[in-house]
């Protein structure tokens, strides 16, 4: 999983919400709360707070208004991506990482959410937003998952195999979700001593 995220979302979606160190309640948040505006970081932080709260048209507000603030906020972007993305509105998720990675086009999180919005429709576009993922985060284990099932699809066992054999050696839990025919080969072998018998 990639660091400086946090998994709120459910389902496939394993990287959702960028997470930030403090949190500011949505009334401090306001322009209206205090004399002068809040600064684009302490909306977004009060916007994070609602969606982990299970408020997400309140934090999509509070998005709107850190992106007023900083038209370049691209975890602003990010979050609203993902708030869409959780409501099925593919259009809108897919447009608002977009623009997240227009403004960071190695934001690890924005290519793997969109990697999972296209795999279904455009599986090569999907692949190239993995391997981008995997570039600007080479542990990343759910995007090497990811990547290994595609290679799958299209029957590409060597490159899959690869895949799932860095997944498991970043993240030794996702095991379980490498497909069966694959697993034997990526478990531990039995220790042996340099003689190559059995200690």
């Amino acid at each position: 999983m990639l660091s400086g995220a946090a998994a709120v979302a459910t389902g496939l979606m394993s990287w959702s919400v960028v997470a930030y160190s403090a949190a500011v309640s949505e009334s401090e948040a306001r322009p209206s709360a205090r004399k002068t505006p809040p600064s684009a970081d302490a909306v977004l932080q009060a916007g994070i707070a609602l969606q982990q709260n299970g408020d997400p048209q309140g934090a999509s507000r509070l998005y709107g208004v850190a992106l007023a603030l900083d038209p370049q906020n691209k975890a602003a972007w990010y979050n609203l991506g993902v708030i869409a993305h959780q409501d099925g509105r593919t259009a809108e998720a897919r447009t608002a990482y977009e623009k997240a990675l227009k403004i960071d086009p190695v934001f690890s999180s924005a290519l793997y959410n969109e990697a999972l919005l296209l795999e279904s429709s455009d599986p090569d576009r999907a692949m190239g937003l993995l391997e981008r993922a995997i570039g600007a985060d080479p542990p990343a284990a759910t995007a090497h998952l990811r990547l290994g099932d595609l290679w799958v699809r299209k029957n590409r066992r060597r490159e899959a195999a690869e895949e799932f054999r860095s997944a498991v050696a970043a993240d030794p839990a996702l095991l379980s979700q490498v497909p069966e025919s694959f697993r034997d080969s990526l478990r531990p072998s039995p220790a042996s001593n340099p003689a190559g018998s059995p200690r």
